[in-house]
C-alpha cells in the first residue's frame, strides 16, 4: 500500500474534513472556504486549516479564482477543487486495476483468429515484459545471479501486493495473490495470465537464471520464482 493512499485516508479519518471533501466532490464549481465551512457549520478559520490538509495529502488542489457571476472586488478568494487523486485501499493489496487493463487491451489487441484468452496471456507477457524492462533500466543491476535475480524481483513486486517470502536462497514463494478473488472464480484463465505476467517480467528484468512455475497453494499466488527443477 503506497503512503500516498495511507496520508490520504488518515486525513479523511477526521469527520470534518472527509464531510468537506465530500462537499466539494459533489459541487459544480470550485469551493471558497467560506462554501466549505458553512457546510459543515464550521468556522472560516478552522475550514482552511481543515482543507488546507487535505491539499497537503493530494486529495484537493487549490488556486485563487472569482466565483462564478462574482463581481472582482480586490483579491480573488482561495478555491478548492478534487484533485482527482484516486484512493483505494486494499488489505492485503490488490491489482485488480492491472487485470482489467489486461482484460480490456487483450480485447481491443485481440488479433483475428486469435482466442481471447491467447489475446490475455500475450499482453499480460507484454505488460510484464515491460516492468522487467523498467526494473532493469532503472536498477542498472549487470548480470543477474539467481540469487540477486530474485533479490530484485522481490523488492519490485513486493510494490504490486505479491508479497515475496525468500524461503530459500534460490526461491520465493508469494504470499499473496492480487488478483483475489477473481482469481478464485476463473482460476484457469486469471492463474495463467498471472504466470504469463510473471515469466516476462522476469525476462525483461533479465533473470535468466530463475523460472516462474505455477505452483497454486491455497490462500496465496499461484505462482513460485525460483532456480529450475
Amino acid at each position: 500500500m503506497s503512503q500516498p493512499a495511507l496520508d490520504a485516508v488518515a486525513a479523511l479519518g477526521d469527520d470534518l474534513r472527509r464531510r468537506m471533501y465530500d462537499f466539494i466532490r459533489r459541487a459544480a464549481a470550485p469551493v471558497t472556504r467560506d462554501e466549505a465551512a458553512a457546510s459543515v457549520g464550521i468556522s472560516r478559520k478552522l475550514a482552511a486549516f481543515h482543507l488546507d490538509k487535505l491539499v497537503d495529502v493530494g486529495l484537493l488542489t487549490a488556486r485563487y479564482a472569482q466565483p462564478p457571476g462574482a463581481r472582482r472586488v480586490g483579491r480573488a478568494p482561495k478555491v478548492y477543487e478534487p484533485a482527482g487523486l484516486d484512493v483505494r485501499v486494499s488489505i492485503p493489496q490488490r491489482e485488480h486495476g492491472l487485470l482489467a487493463a489486461i482484460l480490456l487491451e487483450a480485447v481491443r489487441a485481440q488479433a483475428p483468429g486469435e482466442s481471447g484468452r491467447d489475446a490475455a496471456l500475450r499482453v499480460a507477457g507484454l505488460r510484464g515484459r515491460a516492468l522487467g524492462e523498467a526494473e532493469r533500466d532503472r536498477l542498472k543491476p549487470g548480470r543477474l545471479g539467481a540469487e540477486r535475480a530474485l533479490t530484485c524481483a522481490g523488492q519490485t513486486l513486493e510494490g504490486h501486493g505479491f508479497e515475496p517470502e525468500r524461503v530459500t536462497p534460490t526461491l520465493v514463494r508469494l504470499r499473496n495473490c492480487p488478483f483475489h478473488p477473481l482469481a478464485a472464480e476463473d482460476p484457469d484463465l486469471v492463474c495463467a495470465i498471472n504466470h504469463a505476467f510473471l515469466a516476462a517480467f522476469l525476462d525483461g528484468l533479465g533473470a535468466a537464471a530463475v523460472d516462474a512455475a505455477l505452483r497454486p497453494r491455497e490462500g496465496a499466488c499461484c505462482v513460485e520464482l525460483g532456480t529450475p527443477d
